[in-house]
């Protein structure tokens, strides 16, 4: 994807001021340059705070839960975990899985990344029917660049289609991921989440 190959492959300086024409300006009624998706996806989720790791397999996926385990200090601690397919995946690490709101941190999939406001959709699916302040404050997440969608609407429409026998309850959106400044009542009532995104490219 453009941003990945970017960020693992930068163009040396030269070369990048060779893509914009010098004193390039566009013109006042022109419609803004809009970003690919995994851009816009990656530089919103950034700024709410989100931490992310980006993976090629599932090797550097194991190896970039150890590092957060690492970095945390979360080796033999309590994982709240409802996924049975993520506890077999993660199960060498020693962890003692169950379902307490007083785990360490919340192991989860999610529906969809979404890039207009970098937020992460999930529903009953990953969070039974449990609110986010009934979970852990620290969250890993893991996605792959497949469920990277432009809008929250795209987002419940493909819930819809991937779920025709019974559409999940509980859909909900994170998008707040450290903690609040004091006086931004943009976040006033939300539950704020220390997350680390574990993103696999599977396109």
């Amino acid at each position: 994807m453009n941003l990945f190959k970017r960020f693992l492959n930068p163009k040396p300086k030269a070369e990048q001021d060779q893509d914009v024409p010098e004193n390039a300006e566009r013109g006042k009624y022109m419609p803004e340059v809009k970003l690919p998706t995994d851009e816009r996806f990656m530089m919103n989720f950034k700024n709410n705070g989100g931490k992310f790791l980006y993976c090629i397999d599932d090797t550097e996926i194991q190896e970039a839960f150890d590092n957060i385990l690492l970095e945390n200090d979360w080796y033999e601690k309590q994982c709240c975990c409802f996924d049975e397919k993520l506890k077999s995946k993660f199960n060498g690490f020693n962890l003692e899985f169950n379902k307490s709101a007083s785990a360490e941190f919340f192991l989860s999939t999610c529906e969809f990344l979404v890039a207009n406001d970098g937020s992460i959709l999930i529903s009953s699916n990953q969070i039974k029917e449990r609110k986010l302040h009934d979970l852990p404050a620290n969250f890993v997440i893991l996605s792959s660049t497949s469920q990277l969608i432009d809008t929250i609407g795209e987002g419940l429409r493909g819930i819809k289609f991937k779920n025709r026998q019974q559409i999940p309850s509980n859909i909900t959106t994170i998008k707040n991921f450290e903690t609040q400044k004091e006086g931004d009542f943009m976040s006033y009532g939300s539950s704020t989440k220390n997350l680390y995104l574990l993103l696999l490219e599977d396109l």
